[in-house]
């Protein structure tokens, strides 16, 4: 798991965290906001998922070309 997995899985729960106060206190900007977040994290950690996978083709590759 890289950087950007961890901040998109971190960013997630915060914008859950954020929904469920807005949703306690009867706030919709702040549930709103903390959907943004959600869907930000999501795609954060998608982005970061993909880069590792690349990065392993590339070493796997790599790994393939040296033989």
């Amino acid at each position: 798991m890289n950087k950007d997995e961890v901040k998109g899985k971190a960013e997630q729960a915060k914008g859950k965290v954020k929904q469920g106060i807005g949703n306690l206190t009867d706030d919709p900007a702040l549930r709103d906001e903390g959907v943004d977040d959600e869907a930000a994290g999501a795609l954060r950690e998608t982005a970061g998922t993909a880069k590792r996978k690349v990065g392993e083709a590339v070493e796997k590759l790599g790994e393939e070309i040296k033989r």
